[in-house]
């Protein structure tokens, strides 16, 4: 299964969100190496996230990266 590289650019509310394929890569360490590149690039107060995402076709990654995750609970002694 192929790792996508996916630019992220907030909506006008949480739930949408604009997504845009930038690269595919057959392996994780090409896809990371890239995908902090393409971050480092991003300015100071840009709410644009690069994210990776491990999926057997593209529309199964915009699937996964575009549902609705839950905020982990914090328990007492990870605060």
């Amino acid at each position: 299964m192929p790792y996508f590289i996916y630019k992220i650019m907030p909506g006008p509310t949480d739930l949408v969100k604009t997504l845009e394929k930038l690269d595919q890569y057959g392996s994780f360490k090409e896809a990371k190496t890239h995908a902090r590149s393409l971050r480092a690039e991003i300015p100071e107060g840009d709410r644009t996230q690069i994210k990776v995402m491990f999926a057997d076709s593209e529309l199964e990654a915009e699937e996964k990266l575009m549902e609705k995750r839950e905020e982990p609970i914090l328990r007492e002694w990870e605060k």
